[in-house]
């Protein structure tokens, strides 16, 4: 027998008459309590201020704030893990890309010095200390004009010479240096240029540099130019770290076969001289950026960077009066002419 008022319904009565009516004779959406969705997953029943709080990240006590932002500074503060280094065999396996990739930049490259013979080759690789080659190739038609042979060199009359060979610069020095190798192939060897390293070394002015770039391009015999843009380059693709040009040659030539070595020092010498220049590169315009672990020195911004390029690469005139057939600059112009 119910306990309940007779003509009133029971309160478990009214709710599931609720539950579907809400007491008014709409329908309305079941609600769960706080109480019963704690009860539902198992746990203790939560309150509604219970539920406002899980709903937000708990907030740190002042300790735990201070000891989190000590434990961030401490991480900022602590040295960054050292990139892992390259190995050698890594190194020259880079270094052999790099050759290969600019190799199909510049099919071109070439000396930049205008000659027809071992003697002009000598005498204007000589004279292109402390200037461009670009200067040099100004001056020497009038100079091989005057002294076409080294019997006719030796014979000169200082003053004369100084006086063509001074838009060179350090033309007195010069002047002697040339004087000298001249009488020295006179006398020595018959008026012809030697084609051994240790001959050339020995003429007055000549060093290793000019020697290779004479063996090289005169005689067909392999060398390594290590002239400032050589140095300069291998040194920011992290060749070697060695300032000495013979200590800097010795390294290069044993990454390299030998076959490679004439044509590697043109390859480099023009990419320095054209985009890896020495104060501002062009790194946003470099093809070979991506094997390069200095790029960054110079400007990344492409269109900034071609703005830098030189010589054909940036639509101007070569440094030579007479450049090979297939260079696609052009012709550097004569003394006077611009």
């Amino acid at each position: 027998m119910s306990s309940s008022t007779p003509g009133k319904s029971s309160t478990a009565d009214q709710t599931g008459a609720s539950g579907a009516t809400g007491g008014t004779g709409k329908t309305v959406p079941e609600r769960t309590t706080a109480t019963e969705a704690g009860a539902k997953a198992g746990g203790k029943p939560a309150t509604k201020s219970a539920t406002k709080a899980a709903a937000k990240p708990a907030a740190k006590s002042a300790p735990a704030r201070k000891a989190s932002a000590t434990a961030a500074a401490a991480k900022a503060a602590a040295p960054r893990k050292a990139p892992k280094a390259e190995s050698h065999l890594a190194m020259v396996r880079r270094a052999r890309r790099i050759n290969r990739e600019l190799a199909e930049v510049y099919p071109y490259a070439h000396p930049e010095l205008d000659f027809r013979n071992p003697f002009e080759l000598l005498v204007a690789t000589v004279l292109s200390a402390q200037t461009t080659d670009l200067r040099v190739n100004q001056t020497t038609p009038a100079l091989f004009a005057a002294y076409p042979t080294p019997e006719d060199m030796a014979a000169a009359v200082p003053e004369e010479m100084e006086e063509i060979i001074r838009p060179t610069g350090f033309f007195r020095a010069k002047t002697k240096s040339l004087l000298g190798l001249s009488a020295a192939l006179r006398d020595e060897f018959g008026g012809e240029v030697p084609g051994r390293l240790e001959d050339l070394v020995k003429l007055p002015g000549v060093g290793r540099k000019t020697a290779n770039v004479v063996l090289g391009n005169a005689f067909g015999v392999p060398g390594i130019t290590v002239d400032t843009h050589f140095g300069r380059l291998v040194r920011r693709w992290k060749w070697t770290d060695e300032e000495d040009p013979v200590k800097v040659e010795a390294v290069v030539a044993g990454i390299f076969p030998k076959s490679e070595w004439t044509m590697l020092s043109h390859r480099v010498v023009f990419h320095g001289r054209r985009i890896c220049h020495a104060r501002k590169p062009a790194c946003g315009a470099c093809p070979i950026a991506p094997l390069c672990p200095s790029y960054g020195e110079g400007e990344t911004d492409p269109d900034k960077a071609r703005k830098l390029l030189k010589y054909e690469m940036g639509g101007r005139p070569g440094q030579r009066l007479s450049p090979p057939a297939d260079y696609p600059g052009k012709p550097a112009p004569a003394l006077g002419e611009g």
